[in-house]
């Protein structure tokens, strides 16, 4: 009987629910971090669209 050397196995962690960076539906750190990201990007084309053409949001809504 030759004895065999030891393996060693890689552990792996499971992706979860809340993992930041695996899309999933529901309320989790990812889809709340793009929510936000997206909402930035929002906000700061309404200010460079006031900016360029001196006209609020509301104005070029026609709500003004």
């Amino acid at each position: 009987m030759s004895a065999e050397p030891a393996t060693t196995a890689q552990t792996t962690e499971p992706a979860t629910a809340g993992d930041r960076h695996e899309p999933s539906f529901g309320w989790n750190l990812y889809s709340e971090q793009m929510n936000g990201r997206f909402a930035m990007i929002g906000f700061v084309s309404v200010l460079i669209l006031e900016v360029l053409t001196g006209q609020g949001l509301l104005t070029w809504m026609g709500l003004r």
